[in-house]
This record gives C-alpha cells, sequence and structure tokens, in this order.
C-alpha cells in the first residue's frame, strides 16, 4: 500500500505544490521563498524520514504569512490523504527532542479531531525575516486540515531558533511514531471501529 498524496493549492495569495511519501528515507527537496521553513521542513522530513517535496510562491512581499499557514494546510491536508481510512496505524506518538538549552515535547493523536495545544512562550521577534508566531500558525493549520490533536510543549529553553527547531524535530518524530503501520492493529486503533 502506498501512502503519498500530492496536492496542490492555488489561491489569490499563494500557489503549492507538495508531494509526501509518508513511507519515505527523509528525502526534501524544498522551495518556499521563506528560508526559515525550509530550514524547519528540511529538518521535519530528515527526522520524521518522510519523504517531502515543496514548491511554494506566495505574497511574501506583503509578509510570509499566507504562505507559512497555507504550507501548513497542505501538509496536513496531504498527511489525511495519505493515511486514507487510518486502518493498522499506531494513531499516537510522542517525542521529546533537546536542543542544546531547549526541551520540547510532543504529542500527537490522528483522531480525526482537530485540537491544538501549544505552550511555546516567545518574545515576539523575527529570526531573519521570520515572525516566531507564524510558528503557531503553521501548526494550526496543519493541525486543522490533517484531522489530529497536536500538544506542543517547550519545558524551557531560551534562543527561539532552538525552540521552534526543537518543536519540530519533536513534531517530526511524535507524527513517524503515529503513522507507523503496527501488524497487531485491526482495523484502526479505536473502540468504535473508526477514526
Amino acid at each position: 500500500m502506498s501512502r503519498t498524496a500530492t496536492i496542490e493549492r492555488i489561491t489569490k495569495e499563494t500557489r503549492i505544490k507538495l508531494s509526501l511519501d509518508v513511507d519515505g528515507t527523509g528525502q526534501a527537496t524544498i522551495c518556499t521563498s521563506v528560508p526559515f521553513l525550509d530550514h524547519m521542513l528540511n529538518l521535519f522530513a530528515r527526522h520524521g524520514l518522510f519523504d517531502l517535496e515543496v514548491e511554494a510562491a506566495g505574497d511574501i512581499d506583503i509578509d510570509f504569512h499566507h504562505t507559512v499557514e497555507d504550507i501548513g494546510i497542505v501538509l496536513g491536508e496531504a498527511f489525511k490523504q495519505s493515511l486514507g481510512d487510518k486502518k493498522g496505524i499506531r494513531r499516537y506518538g510522542q517525542a521529546t527532542v533537546p536542543m542544546d538549552e531547549t526541551l520540547a515535547s510532543v504529542s500527537v493523536d490522528i483522531s480525526g479531531r482537530p485540537y491544538l495545544v501549544y505552550n511555546v512562550n516567545l518574545p515576539k521577534v523575527k529570526i531573519g525575516e521570520f515572525d516566531v508566531e507564524l510558528a503557531r500558525e503553521f501548526f494550526q493549520a496543519f493541525t486543522n486540515h490533517c484531522g489530529l490533536n497536536l500538544h506542543i510543549n517547550v519545558m524551557y529553553g531560551c534562543n527561539v531558533h532552538h525552540i521552534i527547531e526543537a518543536c519540530f524535530k519533536a513534531f517530526a518524530r511524535a507524527m513517524d511514531a503515529a503513522t507507523q503501520l503496527d501488524p497487531r492493529v485491526e482495523g484502526v486503533m479505536s473502540t468504535k471501529g473508526l477514526l
């Protein structure tokens, strides 16, 4: 069974083409015109062992908001599509990742119910030209369009680059764990019989 998706989203604000292979090896080709997001998506693919291609163009002359949010939308839709009826997946995943002085923990439940908990205390600053509050916008868009519970908790950290990077790495590893096929799981991992 191939767990892949290719999605194209075109709006008046953005044009995005994204391909995902959940059972990849961590290969990525990313070009979003938002350098910090390129960095985060590259490490998401590598640490989650997902093959990911993203080509995006947006109204970055205004700011990065639409491009970042819409990539979150498309990536969430790609996971939802590639997992199909979710039969055989472990459903839950959790990872805690250090990044120098930072420690971030991410838990996911691919339940069909979107809910984001984002306990990440960041000052209102930029990393390069990237407004750090856009990380939350990306995760909210992903959550809504994938249909999962996503809990991101940063226990401590002071370097904003390290904090966001630890979140993306933990997110990658938690998604890898949750999307794994387990031969012991018959149907879906729910007493309801449906996710």
